[in-house]
Order: structure tokens, then C-alpha cells, then sequence
């Protein structure tokens, strides 16, 4: 019982074990990187065409060229806003940098500000920045004529991974305390019909305080884009002051407002496409993203370490059991739910579950169990399966090696050949199944002897032995040939009418200092002969080679 349980106990206790490293790679975030591949994979080949709700007023090349280099007076974009109000647009982001005073007058601030007011649904932007190189962040408003002119404000916060790419984004984030709206959310909040009704995001650890200096993020979200560049219909600010854009592409629409002109405004890798996003473009995907629900919500780390774990438990718990093609089905098919759960979570739930540590966990064990089982492969390859004795092969690998260092270091080595005498007779007699334990009798009887680290017991043939002995001279071995008789006269197997005759052994072995002359072949057959004449004298004795 305890034979049988053991086995399954250390392939319980390695699964858990697995488990558990598998959970820590979910906390730590090992094979981050492959997972973002996999993610954009899932985003480039999983299309959301956007709805014809957001567009895009840019100030492009083009409205520089007619309007004047920026930055305009604010006057000008009072104007854009009551161009777009008459229009009947149902929301502006005015995604722009207002945070110094207009350098042509107060009276240009107060323009805008009235503009805002006159609009009713406009959201300005929030951003950190440092004082000082390495310094703490600090919010950077509107100036305060603007800030309090404007119906809502919203952080621009872009959240930036290692690759420099834009995956998601803060929903909540501020100094001190994550107290801003991103700028898209805090728009949408103007409209109660358009208020999300249940915030997603991966919500900060209560623990984890914010400093009052430090710039703090919560609920965190991945972007679902709806598509690469140039998806959302774009219109040039210097057409909607001239009146060139219909009301029917605005009417309705919720509209943001930024710099797309080249050089002025930062752009941004995301998972859709190698050329680069606008930031006008981005802040119309979080529009869309969170008009209609479609934000993806990472697992939370636990849930994250613990489906990981779940799923590595399992696959590990198949994959160590006997035989050869299980297991290895059995960790392919556990890197497959791992990306394959993490393919339907997104698709179907929203959720995204990183899978790379599992498949990293999956993919060690798959590699221990292999390197195990080559070494026990290369074991098995030179064992005997009868004894567990080392075989012909092993032996004949041994002999040429202790014979070259014996031959190099100019010290003794012996070699006993020992055979079971009247094996045939024993086994007719007695049955297959006796002789069998006669041979494995006789082999622990030889192994025995076999103390030191050097020290080689093989099976050389069905019924035949062999003891090589390096550094030891023949009065060595003939201890050692004398203690094997009488072991195995002491096993007294006995058989034959009346169980007269008792099985025995006899022993041939060779002794010698070898020179450059001295060949395995040679040390064999020596042996071989001094075998014959131990035979010769009745057997169940030893002879060495020279006769002695």
C-alpha cells in the first residue's frame, strides 16, 4: 500500500509544488512581455469598427496654415466652440494645453471661459508634471479663469508600458489621491444618459496609501481600440470655422478637440498598428471605449495567480503519470487552456488573463520531466531489468575506462568472472520464475562487494558476472572472491532429487599492473581462463590468472 501511494504522493506534492511557482510567476509578472505580444494579437485580429459617435476636430497642418502658428489665441478656439455648440455636437473634449494665460490679453481668457459656460458639455484637461527635473509631480489646470469656467475636468494621464506602447489607462488618477476622472470619463459624466453605470477597472490595493506626493492611479483598464490610426472620422478645425463641414457630421456626436499637426502634439504606439496614434485619436477610443462599454479589466493579481496556479496543478498532475505519451499530451494540452481561456475570457467576458506564466510553468515542468527521463532512458539503456545490475554495455564502457587510468596512474586492477554453476539443470529443474530469483540472489550477493565509488558489478550474460575492481591488487581480489562463495553458500538454494545438490558460483579473475600492451580483450580473457579452470576443479571455488 505505502509502495503505491508513494508515487502518487510526489507526483501530488511536485503538482502543487508547480502550482505554487506557477502562482508566484501570476504575482510577479514573469513573461510579461510575451503576454502583451499575445494581447495585441488578440487586438489586431479581433476588429471593433468605431459607432458614429466620436469624431475628431483637429488642428492639423492645414488650420496652422490658414488660422496662424499655434498656439492660437483663445478667442479663436471660443469661436471653434460655438461653431461646434451651433452644430449641435453632444460633448467636447478639449484635449489642449490651457495652463498660462493668454499672452494678447485677460480679455482672451474670458472669451473662452464664456465659451465654456455657452457650451455646457466641455471637459478640459488635468496632467502631472514635475517642477523641477526628478522632482514630485504636481496637477497641472487650466489657468484658474478657465478651470472655473469649465463644467468638468479630466486627467490626461497616458499610461506608457516598457515598450513605450499604450495598452490602457488610469480611469481614476491625481497627487495624493487618485481624485481626477480621465478626461473622456469626466466628459461622458456631463451626460446623465451617457454616465457609465458600473466604473470597471482593476481597483488599487487598499493598502497601498498614496503619498501625498506622489501622483496615485486606480482602476486600471486595457483599451479596446477600434482600430488602427485614422479609424475615427477626423474633420480639420479650419473646415469647421470656415462652415465647410456639414452640421449632419457633428450633430449629435461627441466631439474631441486636439493638435494633429506634425511636431506639435506627442503620438503613440498601440497594439493596432506600427504607425503611431494622435492623442486626439486615443482620447476619441476612451470616448468610444467607455460609451459603450467595451473597456477590458485585467484579473485582479490573486485571481490572476490563482487560475494560473489551477490550471499548472492540473496539467502537472497528468503530465508525471506513467507511461509516455500522456504526459506530453497532457502539457500541451495545459499550455492550450491557458491560451486558449485567456482567448475566450477577452472575447467573450472582457477579461484579460495573462497566460505566459502559466505556459513558463507548464513549459518547466514539461522540461524537468524530460531531462528526468532521458537520465532514466540513459540509466535503463545500460541496466540489467532482471538484477538492476549495470549490463554487457556498461560493463564493457567500465573496463576501458578503469583500464586507462589504471594503465595512466601505473596502479593494480582486478577483474573476477563469476558464473552460476549448472544453471541450465537449476532452472529446467525449478522453473523459469526460480531461476530468476536464483540470478538476482547471486547479483545482490555480487553487489555487495562492490563497496567503493569505482567499484562495477555487471551481468555480463544470462547466467554470467563480473566484478571489476579498480586500485585493488590480487590479494585484494581474492578476499573479495572468497567472501562471494561464501555468500552465496550461505543463500544454501538447494535442488536436485532429495535436494542434494546446492547451487553455487565459480570464480576466474585477473590481476595486474597493465602496460601500454594490456588491452581489455586481454584482461578478459585471462579471466575467462582462470573461470575454466575453477570449473575444471569442481567448481563452487575460485582460480586466478597466472595459476597460483
Amino acid at each position: 500500500m505505502i509502495d503505491r501511494a508513494s508515487p502518487r504522493l510526489r507526483r501530488a506534492l511536485t503538482a502543487v509544488l508547480m502550482a505554487g511557482l506557477a502562482a508566484l510567476f501570476g504575482l510577479y509578472g514573469v513573461g510579461a512581455r510575451l503576454d502583451d505580444r499575445l494581447y495585441d494579437l488578440h487586438l489586431a485580429t479581433w476588429p471593433q469598427p468605431p459607432d458614429e459617435d466620436v469624431v475628431v476636430v483637429a488642428i492639423d497642418d492645414r488650420s496652422l496654415a490658414e488660422l496662424g502658428q499655434w498656439p492660437w489665441p483663445r478667442d479663436l478656439h471660443a469661436r471653434l466652440l460655438d461653431r461646434l455648440g451651433e452644430a449641435g455636437v453632444r460633448g467636447v473634449a478639449l484635449d489642449l494645453i490651457l495652463a498660462e494665460p493668454d499672452r494678447n490679453g485677460p480679455e482672451r481668457d474670458l472669451a473662452l471661459a464664456a465659451a465654456l459656460r455657452r457650451g455646457g458639455r466641455i471637459a478640459l484637461p488635468v496632467f502631472p508634471a514635475p517642477l523641477h527635473p526628478n522632482g514630485p509631480p504636481v496637477e497641472v489646470l487650466p489657468t484658474p479663469t478657465l478651470a472655473a469656467a469649465a463644467p468638468a475636468l479630466g486627467h490626461t494621464d497616458v499610461e506608457l508600458d516598457a515598450e513605450g506602447a499604450v495598452r490602457g489607462l488610469y480611469l481614476h488618477a491625481g497627487v495624493g489621491d487618485a481624485h481626477w476622472p480621465a478626461l473622456a470619463l469626466a466628459l461622458l459624466r456631463l451626460d446623465p444618459a451617457a454616465r457609465p453605470q458600473e466604473l470597471p477597472g482593476l481597483r488599487r490595493p487598499a493598502e497601498q496609501a498614496g503619498s501625498p506626493y506622489q501622483w496615485v492611479r486606480d482602476r486600471y483598464v486595457r483599451i479596446r481600440y477600434a482600430g488602427p490610426p485614422g479609424s475615427f472620422p477626423q474633420v480639420s478645425a479650419a473646415a469647421v470655422l470656415a462652415g465647410e463641414v456639414p452640421d449632419r457630421l457633428l450633430r449629435g456626436r461627441w466631439t474631441v478637440v486636439g493638435v494633429t499637426a506634425t511636431g506639435l502634439a506627442p503620438t503613440f504606439l498601440t497594439p493596432m498598428s506600427a504607425e503611431r496614434m494622435t492623442g486626439a485619436e486615443y482620447q476619441a477610443n476612451v470616448v468610444e471605449m467607455l460609451l459603450h462599454g467595451r473597456a477590458i479589466v485585467p484579473l485582479a493579481p490573486l485571481w490572476q495567480a490563482a487560475l494560473g496556479a489551477a490550471i499548472v496543478l492540473v496539467a502537472t498532475w497528468y503530465l508525471l503519470a506513467p507511461g509516455l505519451a500522456r504526459p506530453l499530451l497532457a502539457g500541451a494540452l495545459g499550455a492550450l487552456v491557458a491560451l486558449a481561456g485567456s482567448a475566450l475570457l477577452l472575447r467573450l467576458a472582457s477579461l484579460w488573463f495573462a497566460p505566459a506564466a502559466t505556459v513558463v510553468a507548464i513549459g518547466l515542468v514539461v522540461l524537468a520531466w524530460t531531462v528526468s527521463h532521458l537520465r532514466l532512458w540513459r540509466r535503463q539503456a545500460h541496466l540489467d531489468t532482471l538484477t538492476h545490475l549495470p549490463n554487457r554495455r556498461r560493463f564493457d564502457l567500465a573496463l576501458e575506462r578503469e583500464l586507462a587510468s589504471a594503465r595512466r596512474n601505473r596502479t593494480p586492477l582486478s577483474l573476477l568472472l563469476i558464473d552460476v554453476d549448472h544453471f541450465k539443470t537449476y532452472n529446467d529443474s525449478q522453473g523459469h520464475r526460480a531461476g530468476d530469483r536464483l540470478l538476482v540472489m547471486v547479483a545482490r550477493s555480487i553487489r555487495a562487494h562492490a563497496r567503493r565509488p569505482r567499484d562495477l558489478a555487471a551481468r555480463f550474460g544470462g547466467d554470467e558476472f563480473a566484478l571489476i575492481l579498480p586500485d585493488t591488487p590480487l590479494a585484494g581480489a581474492l578476499r573479495v572472491a572468497e567472501a562471494v562463495l561464501a555468500e552465496v553458500r550461505e543463500l544454501d538454494l538447494r535442488y536436485g532429487p532429495g535436494d542434494a545438490v546446492r547451487a553455487s558460483v565459480s570464480i576466474g579473475l585477473q590481476s595486474c599492473v597493465p602496460d601500454a600492451a594490456t588491452l581489455p580483450r586481454t584482461l578478459f580473457d585471462r579471466a575467462d581462463q582462470a573461470l575454466y579452470r575453477a570449473k575444471e576443479a569442481g567448481r563452487d571455488t575460485y582460480a586466478a590468472y597466472p595459476a597460483l
